[in-house]
């Protein structure tokens, strides 16, 4: 994305103005069809009664806890994420080391066919680089599983991108706010999903209280 300068005052674009800008312009640039993909997807698991387990580590481990509720609760998914467990997830991290947590934990899930992967991340995992190992050492079980995979995730992809049945990237458009744009859009795009007319059951608060009057 081009980052020039604000003719407007004469001064150089405000940082806030700037990354207003490029929120704007990630919105434009996202693939609905990928979206749509994650909807089939989700819709699929719920039809075949699987589960759905969500993954995030950092920011996006705080997304997938969000995510999980608004499942279960707007859309009739059960889903669960491993980092809401922080006794078992320090556990695990402390005993057998990080890399092993989510697998460990998805093996005492019995992760099946029936079931969805769910992948929230910034890069998507590389075994290669070391970057969060435990997400692909998730999803290496997940395909030897016969687990569908999908993913919200940020520059290229990494393991998440190649493995995913489904998955939707969040354009990258400046290299120094990677991290924050693709961690506000995975939010965006799970309430894209939650609030989406295939998956949606039952109203939000706020919506289903659309003509009454207060008081």
């Amino acid at each position: 994305m081009r980052e020039e300068q604000l003719a407007k005052n004469g001064r150089a674009m405000s940082h806030s103005a700037r990354f207003l800008q490029e929120v704007g312009e990630i919105a434009r640039l996202l693939d609905a069809a990928r979206v749509d993909e994650l909807v089939r997807e989700l819709a699929a698991a719920r039809e075949r009664a699987g589960r759905v387990f969500v993954l995030g580590v950092c920011g996006s481990a705080a997304n997938a806890s969000h995510l999980v509720n608004d499942l279960r609760k707007l859309c009739g998914i059960e889903a669960y994420a491993p980092t809401d467990n922080v006794a078992e997830l320090t556990a695990r991290t402390n005993d057998e080391g990080w890399a092993s947590t989510f697998s460990g934990w998805l093996q005492v899930s019995r992760l099946g066919p029936a079931d969805l992967l769910l992948v929230l991340s910034v890069g998507g995992g590389d075994a290669a680089r070391n970057i969060s190992p435990n997400l692909v050492g998730a999803l290496e079980l997940a395909r030897e599983r016969g687990a569908r995979i999908a993913g919200i995730v940020g520059r290229d992809g990494g393991a998440t991108a190649r493995l995913a049945h489904a998955c939707v990237v969040v354009p990258t458009l400046s290299a120094e706010r990677v991290t924050p744009h693709t961690e506000a859009f995975q939010s965006v795009l799970a309430h894209l999903l939650v609030s989406h007319p295939e998956l949606q059951q039952a109203a939000s608060k706020w919506e289903s209280q659309k003509g009454r009057e207060p008081g």
